[in-house]
């Protein structure tokens, strides 16, 4: 027993010995104002002045001052909780909710080093991000002396509110001592942080992607490190940042190719925007935005991309120019892959139920509409051949078009009578209607002009697709007669520019898009090692 207490006496003295050292660098005086208030949290109270005496054996930068609730001073700074800790509050606006106990401890010490430092360590890339904000963001990180991920997270905070100290203000906010708090922001599980009230991120996260979680002000997921480049030189400029481009990214990238990808709009294109995205190959079901992260994160180890950069000319030579909004790229190829956006019907309750019942994409959402009914609206190959395919999965499907014939081909409408699908011509969805989910549909009969309500568990719009094209024809790329990029095996009627994805036509799914961009990509190294437009 005498020798176990030899041991943890040793084991302390040691401990004091290494945190004396690390404190010793410390540059400046560190004012630390303590509020308490008797008969409220107690144990916290007393935890509080505990760490204090500890920290301060250790180091003589800390100059302490203590005053109840009750105090002007409380009212003044508008400090309501006991304890709280403010700390150094002429230079920074950073305060603690509680007592550093347990993993809060590590915390407590990081707050002294960076204050008694000024140094706040951010990384050039997160302090990239931090520069560009220009609103105050007010900072609360809920953590718990349980919680092993804590400190990073409130590590993060700490070291914005240390750089920025004008623009960012942090609450280290302790959940068991502030019961109150936690019950009012629903912070039940830590860490968690807010920025304005807003929360902005679960769980801990990179230094990186707080910062971008405190720019954004929702969570980040993902951090591209920004580029001042005003060139770039590459082999390859892919653009468009969908499963296509950035597949084709990862596959040229592995060719030995310099490749970048660009991208305007949201990294992932439409399927970061679908809520739930069936049998992509190895996840039976995944969010979009999730398997948009994948994606992106896997790219990266690759390639750089440069998102929210809307590229503005191409002009084809030896190299091709790529100029975006923000640089000028220099490269062997292009890789056009910006896709297609489905056409909407612009009735009212169509963006609210897109995704709880509105549909655009059969295959996607077919299998959970068996035994369902649901109207498929449209007239050309698309509509019946989705029709179809929801029939023979057991669904009890109605096509509606406008107009008084079908556009799709012969075999498809006698398919379609053959299989007993109902199809109601001169007919129109004019209203979507539901609570949570897709209850009813308002049909129009234009040929008589009246209307009328029926059940519906679902709508499928495959009223066609609009390719992005603006800059394949500002290029002078020639298209198909349904408004598709013209390509042979990838290549267009331009040497050097090459296309894939579903800009070209297609399937629309998100697994042929990414096979499509792998198989781009490979066009593009064969053509670079052995230029195809010098062949005979």
């Amino acid at each position: 027993m005498n020798q176990q207490h030899d041991i943890d006496d040793a084991q302390m003295q040691q401990m004091q010995m290494e945190l004396s050292r690390i404190l010793s660098g410390l540059k400046h005086e560190i004012p630390i104002f303590l509020f308490t208030q008797s008969g409220k949290n107690d144990v916290f109270n007393d935890a509080a002045r505990q760490a204090l005496r500890f920290f301060r054996q250790l180091t003589d930068k800390i100059v302490l001052r203590e005053f109840d609730l009750s105090h002007d001073k409380a009212r003044e700074m508008g400090i309501d909780h006991s304890p709280t800790l403010v700390f150094d509050p002429e230079r920074y606006n950073i305060r603690w909710l509680g007592a550093p106990l347990g993993e809060e401890g590590r915390i407590f010490l990081e707050v002294l080093l960076r204050i008694g430092t000024g140094k706040s360590d951010l990384s050039e890339a997160a302090m990239d991000v931090l520069k560009r904000l220009d609103q105050p963001r007010q900072v609360k990180i809920f953590v718990s002396a349980s919680c092993p991920y804590c400190p990073q997270q409130a590590l993060n905070a700490l070291k914005t509110a240390v750089a920025k100290p004008d623009t960012v203000s942090l609450e280290i906010i302790d959940i068991q001592a502030n019961t109150d708090l936690a019950d009012q922001y629903g912070a039940h599980s830590v860490p968690q942080a807010f920025a304005n009230d807003m929360l902005i991120a679960l769980g801990a996260q990179t230094e990186e992607l707080f910062v971008a979680s405190l720019d954004k002000m929702t969570q980040q997921t993902v951090f591209i490190p920004e580029s001042d480049a005003a060139e770039v030189e590459c082999q390859l400029v892919i653009i468009g940042g969908g499963p296509a481009g950035l597949t084709a990214g990862i596959y040229a990238a592995r060719s030995g190719l310099k490749s970048v990808v660009v991208e305007k709009g949201v990294l992932g294109g439409q399927v970061a925007l679908t809520p739930v995205v069936e049998n992509y190959p190895g996840m039976k079901q995944v969010g979009g935005k999730t398997l948009v992260d994948i994606m992106v994160t896997h790219a990266l180890e690759y390639v750089d991309i440069f998102p929210g950069e809307e590229v503005v000319d191409i002009i084809p030579g030896q190299p091709h120019i790529v100029q975006t909004s923000r640089r000028k790229f220099k490269t062997q190829a292009v890789l056009l892959a910006t896709g297609a956006t489905h056409r909407n019907l612009g009735v009212p309750g169509e963006a609210k139920f897109a995704g709880r019942g509105v549909s655009y994409c059969a295959t996607c959402d077919g299998p959970l509409f068996r035994d369902k009914r649901v109207f498929m609206v449209g007239g050309g190959n698309s509509a019946a051949t989705e029709a179809l395919y929801l029939h023979n999965m057991g669904v009890n499907v109605t096509l509606v078009h406008r107009r008084d014939r079908l556009k799709a081909q012969d075999v498809l409408i006698h398919q379609l009578l053959d299989n007993g699908i109902p199809i109601r011509y001169n007919t129109e969805v004019k209203e979507i209607i539901g609570e949570n989910r897709v209850t009813q549909v308002v049909l129009l009969d234009n040929t008589t002009g009246t209307t009328t309500t029926e059940a519906a568990d679902g709508v499928f719009l495959a009223i066609g697709y609009d390719p992005a094209v603006d800059l394949a024809r500002k290029v002078g790329l020639a298209l198909t007669e349904e408004g598709y990029i013209k390509h042979e095996e990838f290549r267009t009627n331009i040497p050097g520019i090459y296309v894939a994805g579903d800009v070209t036509g297609g399937s629309k799914q998100i697994v042929t898009a990414a096979g499509y961009g792998s198989e781009a990509a490979l066009a593009v190294f064969e053509d670079i090692i052995n230029p195809y437009w010098k062949k005979a």
